[in-house]
């Protein structure tokens, strides 16, 4: 039997060294915001028989002088362009440069829209509240499906773990992203708030499986130290959590290197939020719940 709960400090350093890592990288770099948030213009192209490669569309844009574009590829035969806001006449050079690059009959505008800094403004904070009501609402859940086992820790403090592990998990995550976009410019858009609210849901449901054990060994641990029945329960479920987590990263991985351009910053942040949502659901939720123990026991 693996001895997990008697190693904890281990683990809990490691979380610490990445959660505080996760930290200073936020708050030296922050996050490179896409036009999602900040504003800007989108448009989309498609073309009737072959769709250019990138490369050959940033160097038509690079000759006329048209910079900070970021092409994307969609579908079979379109393109995505996501560039600062455009006024009218930016808007057909943009257009003229396509068609004159790749011919005026193969080039068809889609999509040609502007996001304000306003609407990008009410986006951000959507998603902080939704971030925010989803750890709330995580907490009264698991407080009431365990409001029969209140020793010897209370029931809302298993809510309280659950979310200090996905505090974990999302400030990670948004950490490596801070780090990727400050050296390799990564933005973020609504898709990445959305694979942080999939982490958290994978996460929770991870810690739960845990927790689920653990009271239903607590009904059933007659000599055992709470320690003890802790540990057995994360030994009793933990080739479950690696092996759904396995089974995930591979479909993710496949994903990420075939899925295409438009999705790829939404599955790597989706592959590190399964590991560390694994992580920390053996790691540092469970843990937590023997120091919350411990340190009540003391005050008695």
């Amino acid at each position: 039997m693996l001895r997990i709960i008697y190693r904890r400090k281990i683990f809990f350093i490691i979380s610490i060294i990445l959660f505080v890592a996760a930290v200073v990288c936020l708050s030296l770099w922050g996050l490179k915001l896409g036009i999602d948030f900040t504003g800007g213009t989108i448009a989309e192209y498609s073309f009737k028989d072959t769709r250019p490669e990138v490369t050959q569309v940033h160097e038509a844009f690079g000759k006329e002088n048209i910079q900070d574009v970021q092409v994307q590829p969609a579908g079979d035969k379109e393109i995505v362009l996501r560039t600062k806001s455009l006024s009218e006449e930016e808007h057909q050079q943009v257009l003229s440069v396509l068609k004159n690059s790749f011919g005026a009959d193969q080039v068809v505008e889609n999509k040609f829209e502007s996001i304000g800094p306003v609407v990008g403004n009410e986006l951000k904070n959507k998603a902080i509240t939704a971030l925010i009501l989803a750890s709330i609402l995580i907490i009264l859940y698991i407080a009431f499906a365990f409001r029969k086992v209140s020793r010897p820790v209370a029931s809302w403090k298993y809510g309280v773990g659950a979310v200090i592990a996905l505090v974990h998990d999302l400030v990670i995550v948004t950490g490596i992203f801070s780090a990727l976009g400050h050296f390799l410019g990564y933005e973020i858009d609504m898709f990445f708030v959305t694979s942080l609210l999939t982490i958290l849901g994978y996460s929770v449901n991870d810690t739960i499986v845990v927790y689920d054990r653990t009271r239903e060994n607590l009904f059933h641990s007659a000599g055992e130290t709470f320690e003890d029945t802790v540990n057995r329960s994360i030994n009793e479920t933990i080739a479950r959590s690696i092996n759904t987590g396995f089974a995930t990263l591979m479909t993710l991985i496949l994903l990420y290197f075939f899925g295409g351009e438009t999705i790829r910053i939404f599955v790597l942040s989706l592959i590190l939020g399964i590991l560390f949502g694994t992580y920390s659901s053996i790691f540092v939720a469970s843990p937590l719940l023997v120091v919350w123990q411990r340190l009540g026991g003391r005050k008695k």
